[in-house]
């Protein structure tokens, strides 16, 4: 018995330090976000009045920024997964092949990701800019001549793109290891029993593939929904707003208006959102592992 509760005291104390780490970093400013969203409060002032639900019902009814900025997060959330997990998965097929420099190929996708968003938007926006014009003058092709982040219609996909570019090697990683993991003896009794390359892939490796899915699905998704510093390095949210996620949208309210209440009150429904959306992506996938 001695033994056994000096085993649990240990546990106890190693673990509390953790314990108290993520309380401080993590549920109470969560805590204290949802006491500040029914409050109006510049940041600065010693005490917040309170305001009650008035937050919510400013953010939901009298103005229309926030659903514009949430708007704008799901359909960039939606093409980065679609388009990121589909030229992953294609990628990490071709790179699974056996030819030269097979491996080089895979450090040179995979290098964007190891760098700094905000640096991988500086660096685009000159693209964008100065790149893409000297590019027109060199070849007079028009689409070279277009403002990428300076029309409202055209920066989504510029945004979207840069995004895309910069996560893409790490999700062809996954793949490439949920490639790896399929059973060479199921592979060879497919082509046994006659199936060709394409029956194969469709009918043999996708459905093997169930863990990978759910893993890049899932990452891809909350990475497009907390989209923030290639937004800030690019665009700003402009031009105007067209480029507004919710993310700069609620950085904007509380650090530049300073309306901090309001700014706490958007961060709160994002949760919410977000919350709902993760998981019912996350219970439709692990319905689709179950089944296969």
């Amino acid at each position: 018995m001695k033994r056994k509760t000096k085993e649990n005291l240990e546990t106890v104390l190693f673990s509390l330090p953790a314990v108290i780490l993520v309380c401080l970093m993590m549920y109470l400013p969560f805590v204290l976000s949802g006491y500040y969203s029914l409050t109006k409060w510049n940041g600065i002032s010693k005490e917040a009045v309170f305001i009650g639900m008035e937050n919510f019902k400013s953010i939901l009814v009298d103005s229309s920024d926030f659903v514009d900025s949430l708007w704008f997060t799901a359909k960039y959330t939606f093409a980065f997964v679609v388009f990121s997990n589909v030229f992953a998965l294609m990628l990490a097929v071709v790179l699974t092949k056996k030819f030269r420099g097979a491996n080089f190929y895979r450090g040179v996708f995979f290098i964007p990701y190891i760098m700094s968003m905000t640096i991988v938007g500086f660096i685009w926006k000159f693209i964008f800019t100065s790149g893409f014009e000297k590019l027109f003058e060199l070849t007079g092709m028009g689409v070279w001549n277009f403002s990428w982040l300076g029309d409202s219609s055209l920066v989504f996909y510029s945004v979207a793109f840069v995004g895309v570019w910069q996560s893409l090697g790490f999700y062809i990683v996954l793949y490439i290891a949920g490639l790896q993991a399929v059973p060479h003896d199921v592979l060879e009794a497919a082509t046994v029993d006659g199936a060709s390359g394409s029956q194969r892939f469709f009918r043999v490796t996708l459905p093997l593939l169930g863990p990978s899915f759910t893993t890049c699905i899932f990452m891809s998704l909350t990475n497009g929904l907390k989209v923030f510093d290639i937004i800030l390095a690019l665009t700003k949210g402009g031009p105007g707003t067209a480029s507004n996620s919710v993310t700069m949208q609620i950085y904007k309210e509380a650090f530049t208006n300073n309306n901090y209440g309001r700014g706490s009150a958007e961060s709160i429904l994002y949760f919410l959102f977000v919350l709902v959306v993760t998981q019912a992506v996350l219970k439709l996938f692990n319905r689709k592992e179950v089944d296969l």
